[in-house]
């Protein structure tokens, strides 16, 4: 019983002469390990809005909503719990990093514990059905490089935003499918009607 006492008061005793094992946060700023998981952090240039980040958040803090052509991700640090599994599952790697910060303490509104990207969507030029996101669909050519020909959406995709093809501005008329309603930026619903329907 005497050792515990004893192991306490050598530890009490090397305190008071290297001085305390914390740090003196509130009065001197803390720089954490390289490792620390912090606040994270939406990257508008590297996230491609593909959603990951939402779908692997076990705090449901990640919250993701297509309007007017657009996607919405927000994250609520209120509800984070800074597992990490953000970053680790980003398409990219980028899109979204755990920082060094740490003090998230406010007095204000809850508005302030919330970050709001947004990314332009792709939709069907028939039926208006969203494709993906502008960004992601983007990186998937750029990633699949020559392979990404064998796709027609992803191919035409490509050569519009390399200045190589006349943007469609979809179907003109009510009219069935035609052969050239294949060679469109649509939906797979759309694409497997037109291929049957032609």
């Amino acid at each position: 019983m005497i050792y515990p006492k004893l192991r306490e008061l050598k530890e009490a005793v090397r305190a008071l002469v290297k001085g305390p094992y914390t740090t003196r946060f509130p009065f001197k700023p803390h720089t954490p390990f390289p490792r620390f998981r912090g606040k994270p952090k939406f990257y508008q240039d590297d996230c491609v809005g593909c959603g990951a980040c939402k779908n692997v958040c076990p705090a449901k803090a990640i919250d993701m909503q297509d309007m007017a052509g657009k996607r919405y991700l927000m994250i609520r640090y209120d509800r984070c719990i800074f597992c990490g599994q953000c970053q680790a599952n980003c398409l990219t790697g980028k899109g979204i990093i755990l920082s060094q910060e740490f003090d998230l303490a406010t007095t204000g509104r809850r508005e302030e514990l919330k970050q709001k990207i947004a990314k332009d969507l792709v939709v069907c030029r028939d039926c208006g059905e969203v494709i993906g996101p502008y960004d992601q669909i983007k990186w998937v050519a750029n990633k699949l490089g020559p392979l990404a020909f064998s796709n027609t959406t992803l191919l035409l995709f490509y050569l519009q935003h390399q200045g190589l093809a006349i943007k469609d501005d979809g179907r003109q008329d009510d009219t069935d499918f035609a052969r050239s309603d294949r060679i469109k930026i649509i939906c797979p619903r759309c694409r497997r009607e037109a291929v049957i329907k032609s």
